[in-house]
């Protein structure tokens, strides 16, 4: 028997079920980001420090679309758990389908834009002659395959809410384990240099978009089924709203790295991106685990907001708690134990490069301590269908505190200022998450 069968989301969590129910996405995450990081290692050391610069200085660009995959999933979900938690499965199974049909429709039309932009937008962001060939080559691919990198992403959360977090694992390991193959044949077999490592992205993403695709077009045994469907404003504006924390994550995000890129360049060259881009990597692994669990445990408080089990979501929340701040405390001694490791991976043949990102990476490490209660609670809060809760955490957080301590903490700190940054943003973030989930306890029902 298969684990989506032994546990319900209508179930009462214990510790054991919670990390046991959990434990699918959080691998899932953990492995997305490793195979991100694979590429990371075969763009810098078979193509070059330059074109690894590159490509770290175009991301952020080029993550700013996918945005629109989280938004949909992540609000989407929402909605569907808790049409699912009042019992209405046809409703839920017409958002569901409505949903995917808008991204895809979206996806079309940010790949259009975006094809249109790049090449200004690389410039903009610094990129000089060397640069911006490798940025508008890698750029050109990785906009060609948006859509199935959107379906992705919101394909996500859809496995969690449709019952089936392991069949989810699954196609995120295809996916994975397909990208590591790709990039060995394209970038260290082929010599396709950024352009193979691009198209390795892009395929492994058709893998995990179009295999849900077509297993929710089947009659499948899970919660979810595409069907026949219509517009609805409704529905559509209230994923938007709740899953709009998580679009104003993504686009901060992608501003931040921006900033961080400039302040980079400025202080740093393109030694400083290089680094940055391996803190990035890294960060990917560590804040995947909060990410994880997070995104697992969504479904389970919509649900029991639906039903309006108040018991369940009190419990809910004080076991996550409990579970993430040991994590946090693990994470974050692991990545100052294993900084020098880290960084020889990507640039053991710059002795220099490599002292300069473990020094990055320790004091970026540290920002692990307190970054999961802001993580978590933006998840918390859009999961209750309290999209305005989530987006002014993830705003603040991401967008305001990163990018004032950006620019003011270099300003006394040098080049350890920006390294810093996080760290301080975290702090003032912290605040307003617990200020916040004190103050909307008796509204949801969780602090009775």
């Amino acid at each position: 028997m298969s684990n989506d069968t032994k546990i319900s989301i209508s179930d009462h969590f214990t510790y054991k079920k919670l990390i046991k129910f959990t434990l699918p996405t959080i691998v899932m995450m953990i492995f997305t980001s490793i195979y991100g990081v694979v590429d990371g290692i075969f763009v810098s050391n078979l193509v070059g420090d330059e074109a690894f610069a590159a490509v770290n200085l175009i991301m952020p660009v080029l993550m700013i679309p996918g945005a629109v995959g989280f938004m949909f999933g992540t609000g989407g979900s929402a909605i569907v758990s808790k049409t699912l938690g009042e019992n209405k499965k046809d409703t839920a199974n017409r958002y569901f389908s409505m949903l995917i049909c808008i991204e895809i429709i979206s996806g079309i039309i940010l790949t259009v834009t975006g094809l249109f932009i790049l090449e200004p937008v690389t410039y903009l962001l610094g990129a000089d002659k060397t640069l911006a060939p490798y940025c508008i080559e890698y750029g050109w691919i990785i906009f060609i395959g948006l859509v199935p990198f959107i379906l992705q992403n919101s394909f996500q959360s859809f496995m969690i809410t449709a019952n089936k977090p392991t069949f989810g694992l699954i196609v995120s390991l295809a996916s994975g384990f397909s990208n590591m193959i790709l990039d060995f044949l394209f970038v260290y077999i082929m010599k396709e240099g950024v352009a193979g490592a691009a198209w390795a992205s892009v395929l492994s993403q058709c893998v995990g978009a179009f295999v849900p695709l077509f297993y929710f077009l089947s009659n499948n045994k899970s919660l979810l089924r595409l069907v026949k469907t219509k517009f609805e404003l409704k529905p559509i504006l209230k994923a938007c709203t709740n899953g709009s924390s998580e679009m104003v994550t993504n686009l901060s995000f992608s501003v931040v790295n921006m900033m961080y890129n400039m302040q980079l360049m400025k202080y740093a060259g393109k030694d400083g991106v290089t680094a940055y881009g391996i803190i990035m990597y890294v960060g990917f692994i560590f804040v995947g685990i909060y990410l994880g669990y997070s995104v697992g445990t969504a479904p389970l408080t919509g649900y029991n907001y639906g039903a309006g089990n108040t018991k369940e979501l009190k419990n809910l929340l004080g076991k996550s708690i409990r579970l993430l701040a040991v994590s946090a405390f693990v994470l974050t001694l692991l990545a100052e134990l294993s900084s020098e490791f880290l960084a020889g991976i990507f640039v053991s043949y710059d002795k220099g490069l490599m002292r300069m990102t473990a020094n990055a990476i320790r004091i970026y490490s540290m920002s692990y301590l307190i970054g999961w209660i802001n993580i978590y609670a933006s998840s918390f809060f859009t999961a209750l269908n309290d999209g305005l809760s989530s987006a002014v955490i993830s705003f603040l957080r991401i967008f305001l505190f990163q990018i004032s301590m950006v620019l003011l903490l270099p300003l006394w700190l040098g080049l350890n200022g920006i390294w810093a940054a996080i760290i301080a943003a975290e702090t003032l973030s912290l605040f307003v998450s617990l200020t916040l989930i004190i103050k909307n306890r008796k509204k949801y029902g969780y602090g009775g």
